[in-house]
């Protein structure tokens, strides 16, 4: 499976980015993750989402203010990022796991798109 990520963009901190991960096949039989990457450091869990979207595990950093969530029927996994701050600033990448334990190890996923760019000025 092919994953694309988009919707990154320049954010003044306090405010919302959408994130939106299309995929080229059916997404239904991976459970999808959002990893994030800040300059000079190393790439960050932020959230996972199961297959059937019942599930969701959120990295400490970003929980009760960022929601996964999925359209298997569009092949999408969508980021909701609220309250955001500059700290989040990062290129964000979308990721699919053929395991059946959400996880937070980027070793653990199997397919990965490109990032997209999300900058929060303070």
């Amino acid at each position: 499976v092919q994953l694309q990520a988009s919707g990154g963009g320049l954010v003044q901190a306090g405010g919302s980015l959408r994130l939106t991960c299309a995929a080229s096949g059916r997404i239904s039989s991976y459970n999808m993750g959002w990893f994030r990457q800040a300059p000079g450091k190393e790439r960050e869990f932020v959230a996972a989402i199961d297959r059937s979207g019942t599930s969701t595990y959120y990295g400490d950093s970003v929980q009760g203010r960022f929601t996964i969530s999925r359209d298997n029927a569009k092949n999408t996994v969508y980021l909701q990022m609220n309250s955001l701050k500059p700290e989040d600033t990062a290129v964000y990448y979308c990721a699919a796991d053929r395991g059946r334990t959400l996880v937070r190890y980027d070793v653990e996923y199997d397919y990965w798109g490109q990032g997209t760019l999300v900058t929060v000025s303070s």
